[in-house]
């Protein structure tokens, strides 16, 4: 269920099992031992899920001593907005705060925003699955700061939940593309990806669900024995091992023709066009050569590539390239067959690429006590 963590001296965290980390089979059960019906669980979980209650006393067509009960057995949590910020293209960044006090971030990108270079008619949120990363890509801002742990499911669904409840937009495509790696964490993802899933949770399509990993060879494997038919992502930024090496240190364990293996092993497993995410770094991966390189795997797998422009981050030194580099990088890909997207600036001014805004915020509380 995710490592423990110093309890921040602000925020009282508690020592219960929050009720949103259950499947209906295991509240089913808890609900069995405690004398009641089965179809107490659905009553649950309608107030849990569809009409977002935030206590068990607001759950009135249960009785008052099951109430009771449940509230002496499960924790009730809810994410303590902290910041949210507003972009030009009207995508959306909000910061939490979870119970132990640690600091995630969600993004929200409206249906009015260009998503891969179209219009899209879907409300997307970006997720976090960790609080910060281990995994230390090198252009990246979630890993900065360390790894502190993983997210339990009930604090990745409630990103879903709180994102809805402070913006009032209903949210019908997830994608696991915020701070931390999905795969590392797999089984509360996997638990939660149910919740987000199930008719009794919040019943988002399993096709509008995406996962993105930075290259776990075996959990692609994993995820691709699982029924569940979502979608994959599986970020690149590099087309070969002398670059991917250079930027991110998990192709030195699963180098490009392992990920490439894992990946020819999902597509036959799940039958679905697979995603390359493609962060373009100026003087890095940009080139006309890698262009080449990725067009060849692209073909491999009958995949698609998400072309992104790469976000500044305070820090570090890389930078994006031309507007006419992006678009000649785009262009050899399409020469050689491939179906790619350039994705438009997104969230630029709002510090939106992953771990930002929460690197900036524990930066400024740090410098605090100086300014006094």
């Amino acid at each position: 269920m995710g490592c423990s963590h110093p309890v921040s001296s602000t925020v009282k965290s508690s020592t219960k099992f929050d009720i949103k980390a259950l499947q209906i089979e295991q509240l089913q059960e808890t609900l069995r031992g405690l004398g009641e019906r089965g179809y107490r669980a659905e009553q649950v979980t309608d107030w849990l899920y569809k009409r977002r209650v935030e206590s068990f006393e607001n759950m009135t067509d249960l009785p008052h001593k099951l109430r009771s009960q449940l509230a002496r057995l499960f924790a009730f949590d809810r994410l303590e907005l902290v910041r949210a910020l507003g972009s030009r293209d009207s995508t959306r960044k909000f910061l939490f705060r979870l119970a132990d006090g640690n600091l995630i971030e969600s993004v929200l990108i409206p249906a009015s925003a260009a998503l891969y270079g179209e219009k899209s008619d879907r409300r997307t949120i970006c997720i976090s699955t960790q609080v910060g990363c281990a995994y230390g890509c090198k252009f990246c801002a979630s890993g900065l700061e360390g790894f502190s742990r993983n997210l339990r499911e009930n604090e990745i669904v409630d990103q879903i939940i709180a994102v809805e409840r402070e913006s009032n937009e209903r949210i019908d495509n997830v994608v696991f593309m915020g701070m931390g790696e999905p795969l590392a964490n797999f089984e509360n993802v996997r638990r939660a990806i149910r919740i987000i899933n199930a008719p009794w949770g919040l019943g988002i399509g399993a096709r509008r669900i995406t996962v993105s990993t930075s290259g776990l060879a075996p959990q692609i494997r994993k995820l691709a024995d699982d029924p569940l038919q979502i979608r994959l992502a599986v970020s690149l930024h590099g087309a070969t091992d002398e670059v991917r090496n250079q930027i991110m240190p998990i192709n030195r364990r699963y180098n490009v023709e392992t990920l490439l293996s894992a990946c020819d092993y999902y597509v036959a497993h799940k039958k679905q066009r697979l995603t390359f995410e493609y962060i373009l770094i100026a003087g890095i991966n940009d080139s006309d050569a890698q262009a080449s390189f990725l067009a060849e795997h692209v073909r491999r797998l009958s995949a698609k590539v998400n072309l992104i422009p790469y976000n500044t981050v305070e820090g570090l030194e890389w930078s994006r390239p031309s507007r006419n580099r992006q678009e000649r990088f785009l262009s050899i890909l399409r020469a050689g067959g491939v179906a790619a997207t350039l994705r438009r600036e997104k969230g630029h001014d709002i510090n939106a690429a992953c771990g930002q805004l929460r690197l900036q915020t524990e930066r400024e509380a740090v410098a605090l006590p100086s300014r006094r």
